[in-house]
């Protein structure tokens, strides 16, 4: 079975070794690096996996063009100062690394990557958004059961998300979990933007059926390749070993991106591709 037809029918597609460990241990020392240039606790905001309250800042929205570092739920202690060493406060940082940083850029256009897009069916493949992803020992936090599309909706459907083990990812310290062929769902909710803020608009109420979910160990540079409308979940991180991973959205850019999905480009800084 061809990659395509094996993606068509499951929705995800599991790529061991598809990075060298040198490639992303060459992402995470540049990180590190960003971290320790940018001083982000002097700016810091808060991204809950459970809830939404952080789609309400403007920190937030207003990073579809911009590198944004964002904490973890249990990272700050009552008064407000970090409980857990910076490296290990962090939520993730995004979202256009791969556009304003040149090891990012270097490591999300591998040719490699842009080969398995055309392979999976990408005539204009524009690369959308990226998050470094730290998962930290003890308070990484639970990412519910959702799927792609609803936060980055286009017409017709087309996103598709790029998942890389930076790290050994394993059911103890919060694999992706997902529901192989459920990406025939339909859409369960639509986020956007109203206002000044956002609204998460409940299509369907049903819970995904989870008994049918499957575990995705990974290794480091295992690519997860994801559909935009497959549901996936991952647990807290309980264990004390972080699970840092680097995540990619692409859309096909001859699809309708809409104009209130929460991530917005200014025409400064347009779109690319590989």
């Amino acid at each position: 079975m061809s990659l395509k037809a094996e993606f068509d029918e499951r929705g995800v597609l599991v790529l061991p070794g598809f990075y060298s460990v040198d490639e992303c241990a060459r992402l995470q020392a540049r990180m590190t690096d960003m971290i320790v240039e940018a001083d982000p606790a002097a700016d810091a905001a808060i991204f809950s996996t459970t809830e939404q309250n952080h789609s309400q800042d403007e920190y937030f929205l207003t990073s579809g063009d911009k590198i944004r570092f964002f904490f973890e739920d249990g990272a700050f202690d009552p008064h407000g100062e970090l409980s857990v060493p910076l490296d290990r406060a962090l939520n993730k940082v995004g979202h256009a690394m791969h556009d304003l940083d040149p090891v990012f850029s270097e490591f999300s256009r591998a040719p490699k990557l842009a080969a398995l897009a055309t392979e999976l069916g990408f005539g204009n493949p524009q690369l959308l958004q990226s998050m470094y992803i730290f998962k930290p020992p003890r308070i990484g936090g639970e990412v519910v059961w959702h799927t792609d599309h609803p936060f980055l909706w286009t017409e017709p459907q087309s996103v598709i998300g790029f998942w890389v083990a930076l790290e050994p990812a394993t059911e103890e310290n919060g694999c992706l979990w997902c529901l192989p062929g459920r990406h025939t769902l339909p859409p369960k909710n639509r986020f956007r933007r109203q206002g000044l803020g956002t609204i998460d608009e409940v299509l369907d109420a049903t819970p995904y059926p989870s008994d049918d979910a499957v575990p995705l160990p990974a290794d480091v540079g295992t690519l997860v390749v994801l559909h935009g409308t497959l549901p996936h979940w991952s647990a807290p991180n309980t264990s004390d070993r972080s699970r840092h991973a680097y995540t990619l959205h692409l859309i096909e850019g001859d699809a309708e991106y809409a104009d209130d999905n929460w991530l917005q480009r200014p025409a400064e800084l347009p779109l690319r591709g590989f």
